[in-house]
């Protein structure tokens, strides 16, 4: 069987590949540039370094394609407009969705490809001729929440190698082949800000407007340097620290109010942080829309959280109601909610669009 791996030049990548030419497939390494960058800060020239010594090491073709227009249309524009509303968006979600099971997938087959695989850690099986996705045996790297979006076609033309393998024994096998990626560092962040700073990148294609920081009371307690730049639950950024007649807790971001351009904040965390629960758009349902439209499940509000326990009830154009079990901290619109069963497996996930 053919198999395009999408090689980024990480280990897990890496591994990936290797573990797929040691079953017998034909495998093919495919390496995807998805932004162009002048200002040095951009890593994909030094990872395709990476790919070909990996690709040479284990005895793969390797081939690159670039992406940055379908990236920047697909990708990075929703990434600006759910910015411009006050949200914070997630575009790594999409970004597996519109390029990494999407064109990627289209050139895989023009290269011949019968399956693609990727370095995530996460499951797929088969049932009832539908394709679910599961968590990773590594429950500390599991991946599965950043593909809540894709669809059965899409999932079913996936292999994830690293399914029942934890992290450590990816670095093992790396090691063990002498491989370039071996101590690599994970990437982190956003993948087209890379180790830049991430008001100056943002201030390039939006223009930021300061504001006043105030309390829920209406007590102005400092300037923000633009709304966009501000997540709810935020500690650190907000220079409040040298307050007087605080009564020394860390400060936190509560809401942002874009009419009056005000960031509100709290001294401790106050109730205003927490929530009941909250409604979700453009939910994705991995195997299909559950028959009952209230039931029980886990969800997840975003990536390093464990599972929440919570009540769904299903609304019509793909929304949904998620009833929080008990309250949760800071809830922020633009992120994905993504649901789970008690074994693991994914129901899929939704844009967070309200809070209560």
């Amino acid at each position: 069987m053919r198999v395009v791996v999408g090689i980024s030049g990480g280990v897990d990548s890496s591994v990936a590949a290797y573990l797929l030419k040691q079953q017998g497939h034909d495998v093919v390494g495919l390496f995807m540039i998805n932004w162009d960058a002048d200002d040095g800060q951009c890593t994909a020239m030094d990872d395709y370094e990476d790919v070909k010594r990996v690709c040479d090491k284990i005895g793969i073709p390797y081939f690159s394609v670039n992406y940055a227009k379908e990236y920047y249309d697909r990708v990075f524009t929703y990434f600006l407009d759910e910015y411009k509303k006050g949200r914070t968006p997630n575009p790594d979600v999409l970004c597996n969705r519109e390029i990494k099971f999407g064109p990627f997938l289209e050139k895989a087959k023009a290269l011949g490809a019968d399956m693609i695989a990727t370095g995530h850690y996460a499951k797929t099986f088969q049932k009832d001729g539908k394709t679910y996705l599961a968590k990773a045996s590594d429950l500390t790297k599991d991946q599965s929440y950043f593909l809540n979006q894709l669809s059965q076609s899409q999932l079913s033309s996936v292999i994830f190698p690293l399914a029942d393998i934890t992290k450590k024994e990816v670095r093992e096998i790396a090691k063990k082949l002498d491989l370039s990626t071996a101590e690599k560092k994970d990437s982190t962040g956003i993948c087209f800000i890379g180790e830049r700073n991430f008001k100056k990148f943002l201030k390039q294609y939006l223009p930021a407007q300061s504001g006043e920081i105030r309390t829920l009371d209406e007590k102005v307690v400092g300037h923000h340097d633009g709304l966009m730049y501000y997540t709810i639950g935020q500690r650190r950024g907000l220079n409040l620290g040298g307050m007087h007649d605080g009564n020394g807790e860390r400060w936190f971001v509560l809401k942002k109010d874009l009419e009056k351009n005000v960031l509100y904040v709290s001294q401790g965390e106050c109730e205003e942080l927490f929530s009941n629960g909250l409604y979700a758009t453009d939910f994705n349902w991995i195997p299909e829309e559950p028959k009952e439209n209230e039931f029980e499940c886990f969800a997840k509000f975003r990536y390093r959280q464990p599972d929440q326990a919570v009540k769904v009830t299903v609304l019509e154009d793909r929304k949904i109601k998620v009833d929080f079990k008990e309250k949760q901290r800071a809830i922020t619109e633009g992120q994905f909610v993504v649901l789970y069963d008690k074994y693991g497996v994914c129901y899929g996930g939704g844009i967070i669009d309200k809070k209560f």
